[in-house]
């Protein structure tokens, strides 16, 4: 039963956390600009009691039904229901388990939640969080050798959100803003081990994220240097200058979400790798 308004009902069913569902289906969702999709999200299903409720709301709220169970019975049934309904439903892992196994020639061992389990990258990416957060603008700058990814740059240059995204994929990543008037920690002038990046944004970029921020504070943004043209200019200019002297890596950030400075970071770092590998 197709939508005839502009939203649809998304239901993600998962016996784990529900993140491979979420950012599969919000992917796919985002390439339909003229409908929106009303996300129902049911994490650890993992018992038949569970999926009772969840199949009460899929009947009473129909729409695109996608899931990550392994629990055959659970999956026979919520299929079943779906046919009952006459509306969609999709395994997200189900076709790549299958080429795993026709590939590798094994089984699967049927794990819930097993890229959760508390392992080694796990415990990493608790330790790189746990950097990040104390070394989060410009805060224990002693420590910076010990960074694997240190980011500079101007205010509203996405420097935290973007060192916490990293730290979550295992990247020990500290930030440190520039600042005109104001010098360079020595620290950072003489880092050897770390990817040090420096993120750039147009001053009309800049300008508008500040104003935003002051606006959400209800602060008054009359006469604020801040957001004044000439001072941003003058900011972007002397962050620039310093990225030359010290020679870090650009990036420009004007146009990019999060998740895409981070990915061209982590693409910069395996560069890095590679490349003091080969020496």
């Amino acid at each position: 039963m197709p939508t005839t308004g502009n939203y649809f009902h998304l239901h993600l069913v998962s016996d784990s956390t529900g993140e491979t569902l979420i950012t599969v289906a919000r992917a796919v969702a985002a390439q339909y600009a003229n409908v929106t999709p009303v996300e129902h999200v049911y994490p650890l299903v993992r018992s038949q009691k569970q999926l009772d409720r969840v199949l009460n709301e899929i009947e009473e709220a129909p729409g695109i039904v996608l899931f990550t169970l392994l629990e055959k019975d659970l999956v026979a049934r919520l299929e079943d229901k779906c046919k009952e309904i006459n509306i969609p439903s999709l395994s997200i892992i189900g076709p790549v388990m299958q080429l795993f196994q026709a590939y590798l020639g094994a089984a699967t061992t049927g794990r819930v939640g097993a890229q959760h389990t508390l392992n080694a990258e796990y415990f990493k990416r608790i330790d790189a969080l746990n950097y990040t957060m104390i070394h989060d603008d410009g805060q224990h700058v002693e420590g910076l050798e010990e960074a694997d990814v240190v980011l500079v740059g101007v205010s509203r240059t996405s420097k935290t959100p973007t060192s916490i995204y990293l730290a979550n994929r295992g990247i020990r990543t500290a930030n440190v803003p520039l600042v005109p008037g104001i010098a360079v920690p020595h620290q950072l002038e003489a880092l050897k081990k770390p990817l040090v990046v420096s993120l750039h944004a147009t001053p009309e970029r800049l300008i508008q994220i500040r104003q935003n921020r002051l606006l959400s504070m209800g602060a008054d943004t009359d006469n604020d240097e801040y957001i004044d043209r000439q001072a941003v200019a003058d900011e972007v200019a002397f962050a620039r200058r310093l990225s030359t002297r010290f020679n870090w890596a650009h990036l420009d950030v004007t146009r990019r979400s999060i998740e895409e400075t981070a990915a061209a970071i982590l693409k910069l770092f395996a560069d890095r790798q590679r490349q003091q590998l080969s020496e």
